[in-house]
């Protein structure tokens, strides 16, 4: 969020170290004896395996045949789903750190944040050569790393490079918490698409996540009388396509209507 503090969760406190055991090319461990020696779901060994610095000690009969896992990666065990999810219930408990700074009373949560943006993708009117449904998953997991990171802003001094660093390795995290395979890769996909704004959709997408921040300060301005025009002016000029101009416009006309 472009304005506020939040205190930030180290990525390293949730390191990998603390899921699995450590491999070496001397260890002879099977798939039946690992899982009945963890609690980690069968569809996140094929992360392991390619974690490990030794795939030889994968060579046993009873293991996985690693070219058939990586043609038909498996979805996510039902072990490994709840995981993510519980994990992700933190965005849900988050509060968006600029409305904090800003002493907002009952602020909305990073998910809150999410599902209007979901919201906005899934009303949209349709636009040659835009995938509306690529734009609505993207909405909903541009901001996902911050379960973990919480919501890093310019005010925490924290610079870009290193706010980038703390996410991607934070999504890293969620997607091998999922299982890998290719729920976690579009998760990764979408992610990545929308942090480096490498396309129309993640164009709109951004101009969306300014949209709902200013419609979401407006709407605190009319419900508690506080002053937010900060928030306008950090997105000014800043929007990229039409939709999201247009939007931008029709709220800050509303704005002076008040």
């Amino acid at each position: 969020m472009g304005s506020g503090s939040r205190i930030v969760f180290p990525c390293r406190a949730f390191s990998l170290a603390f899921l699995v055991p450590s491999f070496t090319s001397s260890t002879q461990l099977s798939l039946k004896y690992f899982l009945a020696h963890t609690s980690l779901p069968p569809t996140a060994f094929s992360f392991l395996r390619m974690a490990s610095s030794s795939s030889s000690s994968l060579t046993n009969g009873n293991d996985i045949n690693p070219s058939n896992d990586a043609a038909a990666p498996s979805p996510p065990s039902a072990s490994s789903a709840i995981d993510f999810l519980t994990l992700c219930h933190r965005l849900k408990t988050t509060k968006r750190a600029g409305w904090v700074r800003r002493d907002v009373q009952n602020p909305e949560s990073i998910a809150d944040h999410m599902y209007r943006m979901g919201l906005m993708a899934l009303i949209a009117s349709d636009i040659p050569g835009i995938d509306q449904d690529k734009c609505v998953k993207m909405a909903i997991v541009h901001d996902i790393a911050e379960a973990i990171v919480g919501d890093i802003t310019p005010s925490d001094g924290i610079y870009k490079a290193e706010k980038s660093r703390r996410e991607r390795e934070a999504l890293d995290h969620m997607c091998k918490l999922l299982g890998g395979g290719s729920r976690a890769k579009e998760i990764e996909e979408l992610w990545m698409e929308y942090e480096e704004n490498t396309s129309s959709e993640a164009k709109i997408v951004k101009d969306f996540d300014k949209v709902e921040m200013i419609l979401q300060a407006l709407e605190y301005e009319n419900e508690q009388g506080v002053d937010l025009d900060e928030f306008f002016q950090s997105t000014a000029g800043k929007f990229q396509t039409e939709v999201g101009k247009a939007w931008a416009s029709e709220i800050a006309s509303r704005r002076k209507q008040r």
